[in-house]
């Protein structure tokens, strides 16, 4: 460890240990009180899968209507914002094919297996609805002839600065439930709002060596990191890809169409909702045990801090 880092690593001790530890009480309390929130909220979120429907895209058009005349739907809301906005939305879990939007034709859903609007990597030649290109600097550190790393202030420089750039495109599409079956139903995906992780394959991985320079010699003598290579990346929601749908559903110019619900972690997902339900209860274990965990240490630091100071106080009385 080089002389920053013990430097910092003191400095931090010190301040986690004032007071008698009470700023580690209090930092352990945050702790806590975060993890019972994402527990509050992650079960909540497990409570509402669990409740909603799993359904075919050909079953969504009477499950709706039927949603709308018994008039009792299990909705996503947010706070107490219904967020059906009164339209009849109805939570949903919902499995189907990946297809371009423009493979549907009018109100007989045929698939015309049409290729026009539809995204196609360059690199791969493979086709689909979403496409995300991802260019990564890579940085590697030596520690130089003099003997020297870097300290932890590099380690959180190194956070701050830009090493990714992204870029996404998408076309409308939608999830049918055999992609050469004529007649099947769908359900049109709306992404407008939806901050989700994506279930895209990766179809090019390339790392691009960087030439080395003089001041690239002089960066690694003194220790600093540097630039070694350019991982360029492609993912990709091919067509055909069987996912999940869980989200709010509605009629929409008399089609289905399902949009997230900012109330849940999941949106599209290669997992079925068993799968879902599974991670979901494991996720609310691990947050129970380091919040009931995190929460007596913070109780018993804190306590020791009063008793400590309570103790001062009545000796300098």
């Amino acid at each position: 460890m080089s002389v920053h880092d013990q430097a910092a690593a003191a400095v931090l001790s010190q301040l986690a240990l004032a007071a008698d530890g009470a700023v580690l009480g209090l930092g352990l309390a945050y702790v806590a009180i975060r993890s019972i929130l994402k527990f509050t909220a992650t079960t909540s979120s497990l409570r509402k899968i669990d409740n909603a429907p799993s359904v075919q895209p050909s079953d969504l058009r009477s499950l709706l209507s039927n949603s709308n005349t018994d008039g009792n739907s299990n909705t996503c809301t947010t706070g107490s914002t219904n967020q059906s906005n009164g339209d009849g939305g109805k939570l949903v879990i919902v499995r189907g094919c990946v297809e371009a939007k423009s493979a549907v034709e009018g109100q007989g859903m045929i698939l015309r297996g049409n290729t026009n609007n539809v995204l196609v990597s360059q690199e791969s030649g493979e086709r689909g609805v979403i496409l995300q290109r991802t260019q990564t600097c890579i940085y590697n550190e030596w520690r130089g002839f003099f003997g020297w790393t870097a300290d932890l202030r590099s380690i959180f420089a190194k956070s701050w600065k830009d090493q990714e750039s992204s870029t996404i495109r998408m076309v409308p599409f939608i999830l049918v439930e055999e992609r050469r079956r004529t007649q099947s139903g769908y359900v049109i995906v709306n992404m407008e709002g939806s901050r989700h992780p994506l279930p895209l394959t990766t179809v090019y991985h390339h790392l691009q060596p960087i030439s080395a320079s003089p001041y690239t010699f002089l960066q690694a003598l003194f220790g600093h990191e540097y630039p070694v290579g350019l991982l360029d990346e492609e993912k990709i929601l091919p067509l055909g890809k069987y996912i999940t749908a869980v989200g709010t559903c509605s009629l929409r110019n008399g089609s289905p169409e399902i949009k997230s619900c900012k109330d849940l972690p999941y949106f599209l997902s290669d997992l079925s909702k068993d799968q879902i339900m599974a991670d979901l209860a494991f996720k609310t274990k691990i947050l129970l045990c380091s919040g009931v965990v995190f929460g007596s240490l913070a109780i018993g630091i804190l306590g020791y801090a009063i008793v400590r100071y309570c103790h001062s106080y009545l000796i300098a009385s």
